[in-house]
């Protein structure tokens, strides 16, 4: 009997991908179907429907989902979900398409991923894109209180959501692939059911995740760490799809753990996995989406620390914490998250302490402390600038160097308030 929390929604995993005689019939008539190509969000957010990551959810959202999710957290039917999982089209498109049709979901490399069954068709106009950004990802850091006058510059999750067509699709999808993610990432992506079915055979029950999106510094080694000290494992969950420009792509990160977790974790109480979604930078309510999809994966809690999914200044410190106490908590349990946070706040390297510490244990003053952050740890390294003692273990440094020094063209990395010891006590 697994002892791992259940799958949200209350309806098991609900896995929308093909196998066998099945995919090979629906591949031969996808061929036949009108064609419509996806983004690469749109991408990851199909196999996450494909293999379960994306439970309860079989299709894309309808314009009651889309507006119940943006405003009240919640799927038209009263189930919880953080943020909206929508497909857009052209205009020229949506005017051949009509309710009922059947059409084939091709993405960005020429794949057909998907079949779809059209149950909506509704515009989004400009200011539907704009009430959604507004509602998603505004926030309530310093760059909110003139959103509109940096967003659209600055906020990657918002350019997307403003760059989308002028009409949205609804309706159930059947999925066809998974991509290049089991090949490309063998050993670290990982299904749902694949990582429930690891955890049962640990004997898991307590398990936490840790979100990354940049490489394992000192303070996320030390996130990890607390984790495993008061649950059964953690399960180091790296996003290996599309990032924003500047960040480091999956394959370097993904070497820099598995260095991290051969010469400093007890190997039998942590998992390293790969999910295979975009980041939307939505800071809290993509820290909701992590725990809720986490959940699936048979984790139930999820490591929130500074500036969870945050970009820029455009969220609180730690507003991906408060938002967890503000959310809504239908009666149905099956219909609630069930993922909880686990909370840790400011984490550092203090040199009086000399050790890893955090605000809540360490009495020491900011010019003591070596303040870590992914933001600076990646501005350091793209202008070659020496890496402060204790920032990073040396062996994964000297991947991260190796990488930088073989990049052609290099993005500026944009410092922002929370990566800095401005704001800390």
């Amino acid at each position: 009997m697994s002892k791992l929390v259940p799958p949200h929604g209350g309806k098991g995993l609900v896995c929308c991908l093909l196998h066998g005689t099945e995919l090979e019939a629906e591949l031969e008539k996808a061929a036949k179907l009108k064609t419509i190509s996806i983004s690469g969000r749109e991408n990851g957010d199909l196999i996450m429907m494909g293999i379960g990551g994306f439970s309860p959810l079989n299709g894309f959202m309808t314009r009651a989902d889309w507006k119940s999710v943006c405003e009240n957290f919640l799927l038209s039917d009263g189930t919880f979900w953080p943020v909206p999982v929508t497909l857009s089209c052209s205009t020229e498109d949506a005017n051949e398409i009509h309710t009922g049709d059947e059409i084939a979901l091709k993405n960005n490399a020429g794949q057909i991923m998907a079949t779809m069954k059209i149950t909506e068709k509704y515009e989004m106009t400009e200011a539907d894109k704009k009430w959604e950004c507004e509602k998603v990802y505004k926030g309530n850091g310093p760059d909110s209180e003139k959103f509109w006058e940096v967003a659209l510059e600055d906020h990657p999750g918002v350019q997307m959501v403003m760059a989308q067509k002028d009409f949205n699709l609804a309706g159930p999808v059947k999925v066809l692939s998974e991509g290049d993610f089991p090949e490309k990432f063998a050993g670290t992506y990982m299904t749902p059911k694949q990582s429930r079915a690891l955890f049962d055979e640990r004997g898991w029950g307590d398990v936490a995740a840790l979100q990354l999106r940049n490489p394992m510094h000192r303070s996320h080694e030390f996130l990890a760490k607390i984790a495993t000290e008061v649950c059964d494992g953690v399960f180091i969950h790296s996003l290996v799809g599309s990032l924003k420009p500047g960040d480091i792509p999956a394959e370097v990160r993904i070497k820099c753990i598995n260095t991290l977790i051969d010469g400093y974790f007890v190997k039998d109480n942590v998992v390293q996995g790969g999910y295979p979604l975009d980041m939307r930078y939505a800071g809290p309510r993509e820290g909701l989406l992590h725990a809720t999809f986490r959940q699936n994966y048979g984790v139930n809690r999820m490591i929130i620390g500074r500036d969870h999914a945050g970009v820029g200044d455009f969220y609180g410190l730690f507003d991906a914490q408060y938002i967890f106490d503000e959310i809504p908590k239908p009666e149905d349990s099956g219909k609630r998250l069930l993922c909880q946070p686990l909370k840790i706040d400011w984490t550092f390297y203090c040199f009086k302490c000399d050790g890893m510490a955090s605000l809540r244990t360490c009495p020491h003053t900011k010019d003591d402390r070596v303040v870590l952050s992914g933001t600076k740890l990646r501005k350091a390294l793209s202008e070659g600038a020496e890496i402060p003692d204790h920032f990073g273990r040396d062996e994964v440094l000297v991947i991260l160097r190796e990488y930088y020094e073989g990049l052609t063209e290099k993005v500026e990395i944009k410092m922002q308030s929370h990566a800095e010891a401005s704001t800390m006590k």
